[in-house]
This record gives structure tokens, sequence and C-alpha cells, in this order.
């Protein structure tokens, strides 16, 4: 069956960086748009960043050039470097992987920043 896998969360002061990861398995990895989303709580779910099966990247206003999504086909594996991380970045991530109709979602890792 399919999962996708994240890691890399935890806590971090303000200024600080973490990379997450999303490893994907039971699913061709190449063909599939990957997204990472995070959800603060009593906030809805947001969109972070995408990338295309091809490498093309759309990123949401919030991200201000801080965060970079990548993928390794290879490795079936998507990244999120997060980059100056302020509180208001405090969410659980969520890895996203579409291939219309297909639609899976990780388990979600938890970012916490502060001091």
């Amino acid at each position: 069956q399919v999962q996708l896998v994240e890691s890399g969360g935890g806590l971090v002061q303000p200024g600080g960086s973490l990379r997450l990861s999303c490893a994907a398995s039971g699913l061709t990895f190449s063909m599939y748009v990957m997204s990472w989303y995070r959800q603060a709580p009593g906030k809805d779910r947001e969109l972070v960043a995408r990338i295309s099966s091809v490498g093309g990247t759309t990123y949401a206003d919030l991200t201000k050039g801080r965060f970079t999504i990548s993928r390794d086909n290879a490795k079936s594996t998507a990244y999120l470097q997060m980059n100056s991380l302020k509180p208001e970045d405090t969410a659980v991530y969520y890895c996203n992987a579409k291939w219309p109709p297909l639609n899976y979602w990780g388990q979600g890792t938890q970012v916490t920043v502060s001091s």
C-alpha cells in the first residue's frame, strides 16, 4: 500500500532551520506532484509549497523565499528546507502526493518554533 512518511520536524529557535523529508513507497513517485501543507491549531490546512513531476515549483506567499521544496526521484523522497523560521511557522507539516484521481497524505510531523 501507499505510504508517505514525514520526518525532520522538531523544536527550533526563531531564525533557525529545519529540513523535512517525505519518504514515499508503494507508488510510482516520479509521476506524482508532491506538496507540503501545514496546519496550525485552530486553523485550516494550507499549502506551503508544491513541486511537479518535472521539477517545477510553486510557493505560497507565506514562505517569502525562506522555504525550498525539492525531490529526489531515485530515492522516492521529497524535501522541504525551511530557513529563517518564525514562531508563526509552528504547525503540523503534511506531505501530499497527487496524481489525479489518486491523492495521498502522510501522517504529519510537528514543527515548533520557540525560544
